[in-house]
């Protein structure tokens, strides 16, 4: 090449690069230090003149003119770094002519092409050697001083300061974000194959110095050796068990006078017992689906030594750690082949295959332990090797290599290695640098660059569920150096390495390089890497014989581990705040405790005492160390102030919890065989207590299934449907939607069997099926067949051909019947286009490289596919080239361009002069229509091209898909040449089908109080389209739009930062009055109320990305998004997903819970208080980080307003009871303390007080947790607003365990004074002169008093009586009398012998029995049954409605979520009667407007079914829909006249001059064309939308192109 050939292509490159702008060292341009790692020279002048020579082909002079021509490159001369210094070497193009590095020596054993990696080393070793970030050091480990070198800190210091966003994710998002979620691509790293390491990347033993990851990965908090160490640890971490232990050991001890100290050590010892077996349940399933995914077989390339990692050693500690897990998982499948159905069948059937082997005479092949129940096909030792069973995998010794005339890695002078195969191995064995491949519908093992794959364009296709949960498969592309590699023997004949970016989460991104040297030139080539070109782990090979790639990342730094993080160790927030209770009782019995030493103390400093006489002298000696003793002895004799049977209590109640809600059938899913599984035992009460639900769209809120629904041809609207979005509009109007929408789908069933009926007719369609048509309309049937006309005819043809054959989809063979085919498409919207082209009579029955094959009406056809121009989330479009045959012999063929995208992006680019501006307002007001029912939207249209244009553009086309710099770029450009001067053929809409049950969950989630939040990958067109369908959106908003750039914002700020938070300032100020202050986040912490407007947030990723900086910036967003009643971010990444979630959580103080189904869910899922995972058809990922998981979401509705609602009333009610029933017990004995001095002896036999906790008083409690109901599951289902009062808090609070303890107080004092005034005059002398002047027998009527008071008040706590519970009751308090019976008839009883004789025989002991429980019970019962008659709460408003029948027309286990039942209103069974004085309803019961006003009313918004009238046009407001009869013989839903459309018109006041498209609404209003009812409604947005589809809007588009 000449040096002028050099300098313009030189200049073309800067000129191209926009302002000179720095290149990424990932750009193919860019290289660390020298091209070549093996390069030999000595002299540093020597080298930096070479590179110089590298970089250009000129001269050494020409380049010194362009360094020092003052570009931003040029070093500065006062930097006091010269490791700042780079070389900007230009990488020779792949296969292009500058191939060839100008004064650079390759090594002479090069020429030898043997390959020899010993003399390469030895090369190495004389000359200058290459760190591992191409530090150039001389052989004296001195780094060379020239501007080719550059090491680690370097390039990363030259990176951050010139390159925007270099080596980052999502760094500024927040910075306290989770550690395994950290983004890690600054750890930069270089892999090899079959290449020896430079030696800088070796230890002195000659060993690599890198310490990968293992690809063993591990989502356990425990492992069988940590488990019980760090299970107590963690436990302790709880102060509660450490004072509990130190009571203990201070019990051992004589001195405190405890009578039996290996007794009272038992509650602890069975608390830490139980947690522990809790912890290890609820662990024990991940540690097997752990051992199943890391002993999953792959296949890895065996025979080329892997110099990237050193050999696995496996230490003594290795070695340990896997006998005890093999020791534990003997263990558990010992357990489960003897305790289980399921095991016991295992069990069997491997005993038969063993029998089966022994005879047939082969032996059982080894299999590891780990593997234990695996369910994964591969994994198994009977699946037949692919290497038997594809021949084109076959080895021999002829190998051809398929040269695809460009640069390749495989070098034909290598020698052939037959020794080298791939063979099956353990995914845990996989290492970085290891060759794998992967066969289809086998999961990647790791994240992998892909080399080759079995298409002889090297693409394959990906299913990612597990990591997104996307079932559509996506396309992704091999190296094009390397896709010429078919068999082991072609990978071991090349030599490469790749310099990549470090792990990082970013399932988006990626960026590197694979480097070689052709050893026939000695030029050096390279080939940059992008996501594209990579296979994820989790992901699935679909479609593709085989893929072949070379192992990146393994592990924990796989972005599918990344995402997923370290599993979290969760605490309820009843938990934490009961740390807040626990720590005022510590106080209270320090103080108890001080003033038992203080008194202690002074009376033993009293001279002369009567107790001279009877104690020779004391244990402590001197006074003040007694009161010391006595200060210890009071601790423990006062130790059930803090009460650790509490603990052990509330285990057991949330494993109750726990099995009650995966017993509950109503959250069982039968088509996925599922039930509701707790995954967290210990937040069961936080389900009760959600405000934010953050949720994912795609597998969460939707099924990932699109249905073509309508089409628009030739100005005329085809097709029926009801859709979720439309009846949520229609039932805003005021409608009842389920008699119009039951009405709707018996017209069309009736309109699909006319269809399917005439589509039979028509032609033999051999891939039609009935059961999958989606598209119903009678209308496009009979117009296919001609019925109105012909040009219709052709123009519906047209369009469905044009269907067929604008798309990437793949056919393969029905395993069910061949004569079938499936579609597999990359995206489900492209999945129902050619489903729907195939129902109607134009079949894909195959679709080659270049080839397409239609059945036209059961003739086949065959088109010749020229170019496809991929869709893209810039491009927005695709488009496929189709050849059009020559008219005659003597011309040119054509080509014929069809073009399908978004409506905006469509419209923009037809010809104005051949496109009828009628047929495109019709168009237009169609896909309005269609956007207005929730459809998703599209265009078609096409070009006609000549043959000598077509050809001058493949020209330009061939080039940019040579590129290797910014390839998607220049495609793009030259896709924009001929994308243009489009002619209409029509429109489609698509329904994202709406998981069952969603609009209804939202919408009784929204009446709980609770708000949702749509956090979702996809673009935002796709996510409004949804939000609208499950109605989080509906057309009376107004959505208040955030980014960073546009034409409508460049006013409001230079830069993206400026205009984000300008426009957040904005919108808080204009909307709602808000400044964005410290004082007004203050008072949103304390606001718990649904915004009541009608606003929307719809932000995108890169908006996303600046909202969340700065503590400005985040405070401005929270607020805005926290005054609107929806939220919607779009294009968000995981990591940006938790960063939203720990925004709300820690800025509102707010309980949040996040559900989703994908591996890029589990972020979210694990910084919210409470994690949901779905477990749907798209992957697992997300439910095995999850806290609860179920089968769809409308599941959660019930799982929050009924379990959720329970469990936290149950624990709100039973801890401050529980407090309250050892306060009153324990303070009698602080009682008498004031007659004894608190010299520490107890007023109770000893056994009370063990038997008070333990039988006495625990059961009744516990059953209270578990079982009790305030309202029924029918009743919180049909009412949700109840479910506000856990949101506010109201039923736990510090309050209310305030006035629990000071009623414990009161009741404590009538406990043991009543009994002490009964017998301090005259100790009531029995029946056989025996007194009853011991204390034992005074604590018998205080122990009884105590306990009968106790369950009695537990009695009045709870809100349903049944007999069960009553019946404990009723024991409990059987049990104290008859132990007092039986263990005083005992001679061990001692003191206590004979005490229930002498004191059941007295009548004072029954008459002070029940004073002194009606005067504990009294105040309670006084000011419970006064508040609920003058103040009552909600529940006790609707359980009198229950009483008197209001709810008796809902029948049992109701679930409005459900689409299999009936939808009852409310309205609809109100009692006529009174229940109270004056008119009631419920709704005025809940809202305080009936006289009855509760006192925690829940104010909810709600447009009352009644408030359309016809009244309301004549008024002059507002439009009051009313439904009219439907037209019996079209079955369709009623339309108003055009006179009440015209009228409805002027009531709006509308002012804006009548255009042409008014008035072709008007006209396809009159003729029916659009339907009326619901045509003019439509969102407002603030800016401009994409994805908001508006008529207006596509005629400017149109007008502007």
């Amino acid at each position: 090449m000449s040096a002028s050939n050099s300098n313009n292509t030189n200049s073309n490159e800067k000129s191209n690069s926009p302002n000179n702008e720095i290149m990424s060292p990932f750009d193919d341009v860019f290289e660390f230090g020298s091209n070549d790692p093996f390069a030999s020279n000595d002299d540093p002048s020597q080298q930096q003149q070479n590179n110089s020579n590298i970089r250009t082909g000129n001269s050494k002079s020409e380049t010194d003119r362009n360094l020092s021509s003052g570009s931003p490159h040029e070093k500065d001369s006062n930097d006091d770094d010269d490791d700042s210094d780079h070389s900007f070497t230009k990488t020779p193009m792949v296969g292009g002519d500058m191939m060839k590095f100008e004064s650079v020596e390759i090594f002479d054993n090069l020429d030898s092409k043997d390959g020899s990696t010993q003399d390469l080393n030895q090369s190495t070793k004389d000359n200058v050697t290459r760190m591992r970030f191409a530090t150039l050091r001389d052989k004296n480990n001195n780094t060379t001083k020239n501007h080719s070198s550059v090491n680690r800190s370097g390039t990363m210091k030259w990176a951050q300061q010139n390159i925007k966003k270099a080596f980052k994710d999502e760094k500024n998002i927040d910075e306290a974000e989770d550690a395994a979620r950290r983004n890690r691509s600054s750890e930069l790293r270089s892999v090899f194959f079959n290449l020896p390491l430079p030696n800088e990347m070796k230890d002195d033993e000659g060993k690599p110095i890198m310490n990968y990851s293992r690809n063993k990965i591990r989502t356990t908090k425990y492992t069988p050796l940590s488990f019980f160490p760090k299970n107590i640890f963690n436990q302790f971490k709880n102060f509660a068990n450490v004072y509990f232990l130190i009571l203990i050991i201070l019990g051992a001890f004589q001195i405190f006078g405890v009578p039996n100290a290996g007794l009272a050590a038992v509650p602890l010892i069975v608390i830490i017992i139980l947690t522990a077996i809790k912890d290890g349940f609820e662990d024990s399933r991940r540690t097997i689906l752990d051992m199943e995914v890391n002993n999953t077989k792959t296949h890895i390339l065996d025979g080329v030594e892997n110099e990237n990692v050193p050999f696995d050693h496996v230490s003594m500690w290795r070695k340990f750690k896997k006998a005890n897990t093999k020791l534990m998982m003997r263990f558990f499948q010992f357990l489960n082949e003897r305790f289980t159905a399921t095991g016991k069948d295992a069990r069997k059937e491997r005993k038969l295959n063993e029998m089966r082997l022994k005879k047939s005479g082969r032996g059982l092949p080894r299999n590891s332990l780990e593997s234990y129940q695996s369910y994964r096909p591969s994994a198994d030792y009977t699946r037949p090797s692919y290497d038997m069973i594809r021949p084109s995998l076959d080895y021999d010794n002829n190998t051809f290599i398929n040269n695809n005339n460009g640069a390749t890695i495989v070098d034909p002078n290598l020698p052939v290695r037959p020794e080298c195969k791939f063979k099956k191995n353990y995914w845990k064995n996989v290492r970085v640098g290891d060759i794998v491949r992967v066969h289809n519908n086998d999961e990647i093992p790791a994240d992998l660059i892909i080399l080759s794959t079995s298409d002889n364009d090297g693409g394959c296709y990906v299913e990612t569920k597990n990591l997104d949960g996307e079932t559509n498969l996506k396309v992704r592309q091999s190296l094009k150096c390397s896709s010429n590699i078919k068999t082991s023997r072609d990978i071991t004949r090349s030599k490469f390495w790749i310099e990549s970016e470090g792990p990082h989460s970013n399932l988006y991104l990626y960026q590197g390089n694979l480097k070689w040297i052709d050893s026939d030139t000695n030029s050096y080539h390279n080939e940059p890497i992008s996501i594209n070109n990579m296979l994820l782990r989790g992901c699935t090979l679909r479609n593709t014989k085989w893929a072949m790639g070379v192992v990146l990342f393994t592990g924990d730094d796989t972005k599918i581990m990344l995402n997923s993080g370290v599993t979290p160790t969760k605490k309820s927030r009843i938990s934490r705040e009961l740390n807040l209770s626990v720590l005022f009782n510590f106080v209270f019995l320090f103080c108890l405790c001080f003033v038992a030493g203080i008194i202690n103390g002074v009376y033993y400093s009293r001279k002369p005492e009567s107790r001279d006489y009877f104690e020779f002298g004391t244990i402590a000696g001197k006074p003040a160390t007694n009161g010391f003793v006595s200060f210890w002895v009071a601790l423990i004799l006062y130790q059930s102030l803090v009460p650790i049977s509490l603990y052990i209590s509330i285990e057991i109640i949330k494993t109750a919890q726990a099995i009650f809600i995966y017993l509950d059938v109503m959250l069982y899913n039968t088509k996925l065989d599922y039930p509701c599984t707790p995954k967290s035992w210990n937040i069961s009460d936080d389900l009760g207590q959600i405000e934010y639900i953050f949720s994912d769209k795609t597998g969460t809120l939707t099924q990932n299934v699109m249905e073509f629904k309508k089409c628009t041809i030739n100005g005329v609207s085809y097709g029926r449907a009801y859709t979720e979005a439309l009846a949520g509009l229609r039932k805003r109007q005021g409608i009842d939607v389920e008699e119009e929408g039951q009405r709707e789908r018996e017209a069309i069933r009736i309109d699909r069997e006319e269809m399917i009926a005439k589509l039979e007719s028509i032609s033999e369609n051999s891939q039609f099926d009935p059961e999958l048509l989606t598209f119903v309309s009678k209308e496009f049937a009979n117009d296919l067949d001609g019925t109105s006309g012909d040009t219709q005819q052709k123009c519906c043809s047209h369009f469905m051909l044009a269907l067929a054959l604008c798309h990437t989809v793949l056919v393969e063979k029905n395993e069910q019947d061949p004569n079938k085919l499936d579609l597999q498409a990359q995206s489900p919207d492209e999945a129902a286009l050619v489903t729907t082209a195939r129902d109607v009579g134009f079949s894909l029955i195959d679709n080659k490289k270049n080839i397409i094959i239609i059945e036209i009406q059961g003739v086949q056809k065959e088109f010749e596919v020229l170019n496809i121009l991929e869709f893209n989330s810039s491009r927005k479009r695709m488009s496929c080239i189709i050849k059009l045959p020559a008219k005659d012999a003597d011309s040119d063929p054509s080509a014929l361009l069809i073009c399908k995208g978004a409506d905006s992006i469509i419209y923009s680019r037809l010809d104005p002069g051949k496109n009828d501006e009628n047929l495109l307002e019709k168009t237009a007001l169609h896909l309005e229509q269609y956007a207005t029912e929730g459809l998703r939207t599209l265009c078609v249209a096409q070009r006609e091209i000549s043959w000598t244009e077509y050809l001058t553009w493949s020209e330009k086309y061939n080039v940019a898909a040579e590129a290797l710099v910014d390839r998607e770029g220049e495609l793009d450009k030259v896709s924009e040449l001929i994308e243009r001067d489009l002619i209409l053929l029509g429109g489609t809409a698509i329904e994202d089908k709406l998981q069952d049950g969603v609009p209804d969950s939202i919408a009784l989630l929204a009446e709980a109080g609770i708000k949702l939040w749509v956090l979702t990958g996809d673009k935002v067109e796709t996510a409004i389209n949804i939000g609208f369908s499950c109605n989080v959106l509906n057309t009376d908003m107004e959505l208040l739009v955030i980014k960073a750039d546009g034409d409508d914002v460049k006013d409001l700020g230079h830069d993206p930062e400026s205009i984000v938070l300008n426009l957040t300032t904005k919108y808080l100020n204009e909307k709602f009055g808000l400044s964005g202050t410290e004082e007004d986040l203050e008072h949103a912490k304390n606001d718990h109320s649904v915004p009541k407007n009608d606003f929307a947030v719809i932000i995108d990723g890169d908006a996303l990305k600046i909202a969340l900086t700065g503590p400005e910036m985040r405070r401005n967003f929270l607020l805005l998004c926290k005054n609107c009643k929806a939220v919607l971010c779009c294009r968000v990444s995981p990591s940006q997903k938790a960063a939203v979630v720990k925004l709300v959580k820690q800025s509102l103080d707010v309980m949040t819970l996040a559900i989703g189904d994908g591996s890029n869910d589990v972020a979210m899922i694990q910084s919210a208080d409470v994690g949901v995972g779905i477990a749907g058809e798209e992957g697992r990922q997300a439910v095995m980080c999850s806290d609860f998981a179920i089968g769809q979401f409308r599941y959660l509705t019930r799982l929050l307003l009924v379990h959720g609602r329970w469990c936290y009333k149950r624990l709100a009610e039973m801890i401050p009871q529980f407090f309250y029933k050892n306060l009153i017990f324990t303070m009698t004995l602080f009682w008498y303390g004031v007659h004894n001095d608190f010299d520490g002896s107890y007023l109770f036999e000893f056994t009370y007080l063990t038997f008070y906790n333990l039988a006495f008083t625990s059961v009744p409690v516990i059953l209270m947790g578990v079982l009790d109901q305030d309202v029924s599951d029918k009743i919180s289902m049909i009412v949700p607003e109840l479910y506000r009062s856990g949101i506010l808090r109201k039923d736990w609070n510090q309050t209310k365990f305030l006035w629990y303890m000071f009623d414990g107080l009161y009741q404590s004092a009538i406990c043991y004074f009543f009994p002490y005034l009964v017998y301090r005059r005259n100790m009531i002398v029995t029946n056989n002169g025996l007194g009853l002047d011991h204390r034992f027998y005074v604590g018998v009527p205080v122990t009884g008093i105590a306990v009968i008071s106790c369950n009695m008040y537990i009695l009045m706590g709870q809100k349903r009586w049944d007999w069960f519970t009553g019946l404990f009751i009723i024991l409990s308090i059987a049990v104290y009398f008859g132990w007092t019976g039986i263990w005083s008839s005992s001679l061990n009883s001692y003191e206590f012998f004979k005490s229930a004789d002498r004191v059941y025989s007295t009548p004072s002991f029954w008459a002070v029995l029940v004073i002194g429980i009606f005067f504990c019970i009294l105040p309670r019962f006084t000011f419970n049954s006064v508040q609920q008659m003058i103040n009552p709460t909600d529940v006790d408003i609707v359980k009198e409605m229950w009483a008197n029948g209001a709810y008796d027309a809902y029948p049992e286990n109701y679930d409005p979520t459900d689409p299999e039942q009936k939808k009852i209103k409310r309205d609809d069974f109100m009692p006529s009667d009174n229940i109270f004085e004056g008119e009631f309803n419920a709704q005025d019961a809940v809202r305080g407007d009936s006289g009855m006003e509760s006192r925690d009313s829940v104010i909810v918004e709600e447009i009352p079914m009644d408030s359309y009238d016809k009244n309301a046009i004549d008024q002059g407001q507002d439009i009051r829909w009313v439904p009219s009869t439907s037209s019996a013989a079209t079955g369709r839903a009623p339309m108003k006249s055009m006179d009440s459309w015209r009228e409805g018109r002027n009531s709006m006041n509308l002012s804006h001059v009548r255009t042409s498209l008014d008035r072709t609404r008007e006209h396809m209003l009159a003729s029916n064309q659009l339907d009326n009812r619901y045509s003019v409604e439509r969102a407002r947005v603030s800016l401009d939308l994409p994805g908001l589809t508006q008529a207006a809007n596509l005629m400017k588009k149109s007008s502007r192109s």
